[in-house]
This record gives C-alpha cells, structure tokens and sequence, in this order.
C-alpha cells in the first residue's frame, strides 16, 4: 500500500506557492486584473484550453509547458476570485488542492488502499462504483449516468462523452441510432438527417478506439494544409 502524499519538497512545490502570491498582487494592484470576475474570465478559461490542446498536437514540449501555465493561472485566479466572498459562501486555492487530493486518494483504493485490481479496466469501473456511492450518500433518486455532462462543450466531444457514460451504464448500443424524418427536415428535438449521422459516426469512431473530437481536428489540420498549398500554387510561389 502506497502511503498518502503529506509533505512537498521544497523542489516541487515551492513555485506553485510563488504563483499563488504572485495571483494575490495582482489582484490588489493590476487594475485589469482586479476588477475580473468569473464570468469574464470564462471565455479565457476555455481558449487556454484549446491552446494547450493544439500544444499537445504539435509535440512540442516547451509550447505544451507554456500552455500549461496558462490553464493553471486560470485555475488559481478563479479560486482567489472565490476566497474574496464575504458572505462565506467562497473557496481558497487550498480548499481546490485539498478537494482533488481526496477525490484521487478516495477513488485509488487500490494504491492508497488494500484494494486489489487486475488492470486498468478494473480501476475504471471501481472509480465510477465508487462515484456513484459518493452521490448515493449525498440523498436523493440515484442520479442520471449523464446528468452531469456539461452541454456546454463542443458537439463532437459532447456526443463522444454521451456515448462513453451510457455505454459504462450498459446502454444499449443501439440508442445511438437515432430516429431522423428521412426527408432532411429536422424532427421537433431538432434532429435532422445529417445530426442522426454525424451522430452514428461518433458511435462509430468509438467502436473503433478513436476519439471522434481529436480525429475531425486531424482532419481540420490536413484540410488547412490542402489550402496553404492551394494558395501557393496559385500565387505562383510553389510549396514553402
């Protein structure tokens, strides 16, 4: 058994206390910086995002670092952000340290515990037994497998999201096919033709272990390229 994490060295953890007084000056003296509120900083939070996403793709360590840091500002700016309430109702950057550090410890009994696992599959389907225990005793009917599927992200990822916790949840496959007019008109839900089967070929990227959000941005990417070269041809100047 793995004994649990008490202590950071000073090598590992010293720049992150750095970053956390460096977010407190800021908010006190940088007047952009002061007056943001979590939902101006929203749009931010989901573009660093992508951004270090696209650093991934590029396999470029320095660029992913970088990025990195940018997704960890906002993380540290929304939770100074929240320790600002005055009615209570806030959060410090330690109450976020502190809340992930239990969630991992608690849903990794087979590291901080005596649980033992035969692989990685099993670690999966312990960690959502374990998540549905943890709503279970918060009361209340058990909660949808995708209840919780934040509708705000992009379509692709959204209806690959569905797909993997309905699957977990032992749905059948088969309610990935979904019932369309057949004429290009949409239904009342809103589901035309071509929905139903972009749909079914997210269904279909799953089947074949392939992540259907990562695989249209490829393809994106390849696109892209076509018409850099196209351009070129055009303007005479040939391949760069």
């Amino acid at each position: 058994m793995t004994e649990e994490p008490t202590a950071i060295s000073e090598a590992r953890g010293a720049a992150l206390l750095r970053l956390v007084e460096v977010m407190d000056t800021l908010r006190q003296s940088c007047p952009w910086d002061a007056r943001q509120t979590h939902e101006s900083l929203a749009p931010h939070l989901l573009e660093e995002c992508y951004e270090a996403l696209e650093a991934l793709e590029g396999d470029d360590d320095e660029a992913v670092r970088d990025e990195l840091g940018d997704v960890l500002l906002q993380v540290v700016f929304h939770a100074r952000i929240a320790a600002e309430r005055a009615d209570g109702t806030g959060f410090t950057i330690d109450d976020v340290a502190t809340g992930i550090v239990d969630k991992l410890i608690r849903r990794h009994p087979h590291v901080f515990g005596d649980v033992q696992v035969s692989g990685p599959e099993e670690v999966k389907r312990n960690w959502d037994a374990i998540k549905a225990a943890e709503r279970a005793s918060a009361g209340g009917p058990p909660p949808s497998v995708v209840g919780s599927v934040p509708f705000s992200q992009p379509a692709l990822a959204l209806a690959a999201q569905l797909q993997r916790r309905a699957e977990r949840a032992g749905a059948p496959a088969e309610l990935a096919d979904l019932p369309t007019p057949g004429n290009g008109a949409a239904e009342p839900n809103g589901v035309s033709d071509i929905g139903g089967e972009l749909f079914a070929l997210v269904a279909k990227a799953r089947a074949a272990g392939l992540d259907p959000e990562l695989e249209l941005r490829a393809a994106a990417r390849r696109y892209r390229d076509r018409v850099q070269t196209w351009e070129q041809t055009r303007n005479g100047a040939g391949p760069a």
